[in-house]
């Protein structure tokens, strides 16, 4: 496809410029000058999304972290848009990553589970699959529009060269393939955690002190060079899933510990990310969004993050499992310093991308909605969703619609004791009875109130019943290999 901006009637190269216009050095600077202020305005827009792993909903300033500044993440809420009530479709990294590159919740698309190399005994059977290559990215849909597309670090959708980030839309890829404890030190029938460049090993077990410097150095490279182009940016750091590392530099610059410069060192990022869109005048002409993959991993007591007020937090439907921070950026486009209390989702991301971008949807169903005049702070812009779903694998445990969330009964993890510096604590199974919360006057679900509102339960039971039977109904395979 033509590269939109070399088929701009504005831009020429020098000598075409001259010999079009038949002027002299002071035309072909102003000239020049107003092409280049041309293209920059009408071209389609860049994408950056940000994405941590396993972050806490409180673990950013703006949402009332304590212990360690993040400076640039409010920031980008004081000159953009903070969402109270953002979710995504899973509280464990692979199905929560897939929908939000498909806008599809991963029972649809096949990827229900947190994938693993071979390994331990509860990795049989998620070794050989992947991300099918019949589904659209975010990335595969935006190249046909002439983007430049990358991802740099965590990928998680499969580790096999047909499921890796370069079979799905992107131009290049640097990272881990998988979660960073899924190494030998954690478990010796784990192979050798491989860092990736392409589809090439280029070190196993890497340090893994440099990953964030080391990511966010390829993006700022990948800015740079493709200045001139529309990019799609994918940023999934590997912080601060354990075990946590940082850079020298944010080494014991927080009050509360590793974890905090762990965070510290993700906020520089961010930073240092803004900093060069602002150097080559690409601000006003790039969406960034910030976001985690789910909520944080509480047994591991002071190297997690915090979920409060919400309950519970990663690996259950509870709010603190799959309510996550989330900031979008757009000067000149969102609003600053607007606060949206309005349901969105993780797979809202790629049909909203869809809306400001012209590019085309994919042919087959997908479950997010454009939440394009929430981003422009429209006066009459409300939630798209009638009621979203908090799946576990492949079971149904809560529908939230509006205020009201509703728990079918299910079984959770919850640490009764939290480890310490890296080790894990103790969980045990409860059960969770039906109950409806008003997450309104009751964000930590703590007061069921089902009794009072019977009619809120049977609509809840019936949305919920029909969504789960026709999604069912209608799952697409994953990708697969030979094991």
């Amino acid at each position: 496809m033509n590269d939109p901006q070399q088929t701009h009637p504005l831009c020429y190269n020098r000598r075409s410029f001259l010999k079009l216009t038949g002027t002299g050095a002071a035309a072909l600077t102003l000239g020049a000058s107003f092409a280049c202020r041309s293209s920059i305005k009408e071209r389609l827009p860049n994408i950056v999304i940000i994405l941590t792993d396993d972050q806490g909903y409180a673990d950013a300033g703006c949402y009332g972290a304590t212990g360690f500044p993040t400076p640039n993440l409010d920031r980008m809420a004081d000159e953009g848009m903070r969402f109270t009530d953002f979710y995504v479709a899973a509280s464990v990294c692979t199905p929560s990553r897939a929908a939000l590159l498909t806008g599809c919740y991963p029972q649809r698309v096949g990827l229900p589970d947190v994938l693993a190399p071979s390994g331990p005994a509860w990795t049989t059977g998620r070794n050989n699959i992947g991300l099918n290559s019949e589904e659209t990215t975010i990335a595969e849909m935006l190249r046909p529009l002439g983007y430049k597309t990358a991802c740099f670090g965590k990928w998680h959708l499969g580790h096999k060269p047909p499921f890796l980030p370069t079979r799905h839309g992107f131009d290049t890829y640097f990272g881990l393939p998988y979660s960073n404890d899924m190494r030998p030190e954690n478990d010796a029938s784990y192979p050798p955690l491989p860092l990736m460049e392409n589809e090439k090993v280029v070190a196993y077990n890497p340090d893994q002190s440099h990953l964030t410097t080391w990511y966010t150095e390829h993006a700022l490279q990948f800015i740079e060079k493709n200045r001139n182009h529309p990019f799609f940016l994918y940023l999934p750091h590997t912080m601060p899933h354990i075990p946590l590392h940082v850079s020298e530099p944010f080494r014991g610059k927080s009050v509360n510990g590793l974890y905090g410069d762990v965070m510290m060192e993700i906020d520089w990022s961010v930073g240092e990310v803004l900093k060069k869109l602002k150097q080559l005048n690409l601000d006003e002409n790039t969406l960034v969004i910030f976001a985690s993959d789910n909520g944080p991993w509480l047994e591991y007591g002071n190297h997690s993050g915090s979920a409060l007020p919400l309950r519970e937090g990663k690996m259950t439907t509870f709010d603190g499992g799959q309510r996550v921070p989330c900031i979008m950026r757009w000067p000149g486009t969102i609003p600053p310093g607007v606060t949206s209390h309005e349901l969105a989702t993780a797979m809202d991301l790629l049909p909203t991308i869809a809306s400001l971008t012209g590019a085309k949807l994919p042919s087959v169903r997908i479950d997010g909605k454009n939440i394009r005049p929430l981003l422009e702070n429209r006066p009459d812009a409300v939630s798209p969703h009638e009621a979203i779903y908090f799946y576990y694998g492949n079971d149904l445990q809560a529908v939230r619609s509006g205020p009201w969330k509703l728990h079918f009964s299910h079984p959770y993890l919850t640490p009764v004791k939290t480890g310490r510096d890296g080790a894990p604590g103790i969980t045990e199974n409860r059960m969770q009875k039906p109950a409806l919360y008003h997450l309104e006057s009751d964000i930590g679900e703590k007061h069921n109130v089902a009794f009072r509102h019977p009619g809120v339960v049977e609509r809840l039971t019936r949305l919920a019943r029909d969504f789960d039977a026709d999604l069912k109904a209608n799952i697409r395979p994953c990708g697969r290999t030979q094991p």
